[in-house]
Parts: C-alpha cells; sequence; structure tokens
C-alpha cells in the first residue's frame, strides 16, 4: 500500500509565502483589534493596551512608535513564528492533532510570551499581570490571534495548489 507523501516540515520561501504571511497577519492582527479595542472594554471595562506593554519594555515614550511595533510585531513576525517554529513542532510531536488544537496552543503560547516574558520578566510588572481580568481577556484575544493565523495558513495553502 503506497504511504501518503508527508507534508514539509518547513514552507519553501517564495512570494505565495509573503502572501501567505502578511494575508494572515493582517487577518490576525484585525481580529485581535476588535476583540481589544471592541469587546474587551465590554468585558472588564477597558481595551487591552499592548503599545503599553511595549512601551514599558523598550522605554519608549511615543505611543505611535509603540502601536507600530506591535503591528509589525503581530503581521510580520508571529506569522513567521508559526510557520516556522510552531507548526513544525506541532508536525514533529503531535502529527495528527487538529487545526484547532494547534491554532489554539499558539495563541497560548504567545499570551504566555507577552504576559510572562515581556512583561514580567523584561518590563518587571507581576507575572499575568497579577491575573487580573485584563490577563484572561489577553488570553483570549491571544488564542483568537492564533486560531485567525493558522486558519488564513490552512486557507491559503489550500489556494495556492
Amino acid at each position: 500500500m503506497p504511504m501518503a507523501p508527508s507534508r514539509p516540515l518547513l514552507p519553501a520561501f517564495n512570494s505565495s509565502l509573503v502572501i501567505t504571511i502578511l494575508a494572515a497577519g493582517l487577518a490576525a492582527d484585525i481580529a485581535w483589534e476588535v476583540w481589544a479595542r471592541g469587546v474587551t472594554p465590554l468585558l472588564v471595562g477597558g481595551p487591552l493596551e499592548p503599545a503599553g506593554l511595549v512601551q514599558s519594555v523598550f522605554g519608549l515614550s511615543s505611543r505611535f512608535v509603540a502601536e507600530l511595533i506591535h503591528f509589525v510585531v503581530g503581521v510580520v513576525f508571529y506569522p513567521i513564528g508559526y510557520l516556522f517554529i510552531a507548526r513544525p513542532l506541532q508536525r514533529m510531536i503531535f502529527p495528527s492533532l487538529p487545526l484547532v488544537l494547534t491554532g489554539i496552543g499558539f495563541g497560548i503560547g504567545l499570551w504566555i510570551f507577552a504576559l510572562y516574558v515581556m512583561a514580567h520578566l523584561i518590563a518587571g510588572l507581576p507575572a499575568f499581570l497579577g491575573f487580573i481580568p485584563l490577563t484572561w481577556a489577553s488570553l483570549v484575544g491571544h488564542v483568537i490571534f492564533g486560531l485567525t493565523v493558522a486558519y488564513v495558513v490552512r486557507w491559503r495553502e489550500s489556494t495556492a495548489g
């Protein structure tokens, strides 16, 4: 019985990959912003403020520069992290894991990176901001981001041929 062709661990670098990265990042960033600035204030009384965290981490006074850094990280670097770190690890360790769980896991990883590594270890804030309501809104927002990246990547790969 012939074996099904295995999926490559890493994507090939080409113009289609660049479009996939940007499409996944833009879609996920839009989903994040709707959650962070639209829904979160209704639930916890205020929006998620990642630019404030970026300002704390890098000692920036410019809100615009902090927003720009967060935007570029979300649109470019996080999707690259999914394609070249998270998904390859998932394929090596849990090859039959459903896409929804891969996306959720990626989002949780981003949340840990943001609120433990960046906020706590680098900026000196309490770990996970002391688990205030905003912490949990951030978790949901990062999961939405991770799911959006995962599904847009799959959609782009399925339409690329």
